[in-house]
């Protein structure tokens, strides 16, 4: 079984800000008051507990953002097939650990999905 934490004020005003983006918001994907971090939190990512990661269904929205250390970083908020929210996905170019947490203004919306 997973060791989850509880979710970081920073992470979900970021995933409500990307809710918002791609026309959504938490009545129609309740964010999750515990995570687990993947990786061990190194890049940032995390799984929203009562998901399941075998059930995968799509990506929401997908952002670009440039760490303090001007390392390229893709973040993906993800769907399951019970429409809760899965992930928040961070892919660091050149997967080291993440440096300074993005904030709304820092990023660059790359693709809308739903």
């Amino acid at each position: 079984m997973y060791k989850t934490r509880k979710i970081r004020v920073e992470e979900k005003a970021f995933i409500l800000f990307l809710l918002a983006e791609c026309g959504a918001d938490e009545q129609i994907y309740p964010v999750a008051g515990e995570v687990y971090e993947y990786e061990g939190g190194i890049m940032g990512s995390i799984n929203l507990a009562g998901s399941d990661p075998d059930q995968y269904a799509g990506d929401l929205i997908q952002v670009e953002y440039t760490d303090s250390d001007q390392v390229e970083v893709i973040i993906t908020l993800t769907r399951d097939k019970n429409n809760h929210l899965l992930d928040l996905d961070f892919w660091k170019a050149d997967f080291s650990k993440l440096i300074r947490y993005p904030v709304p203004g820092q990023v660059t919306i790359l693709r809308k999905f739903q």
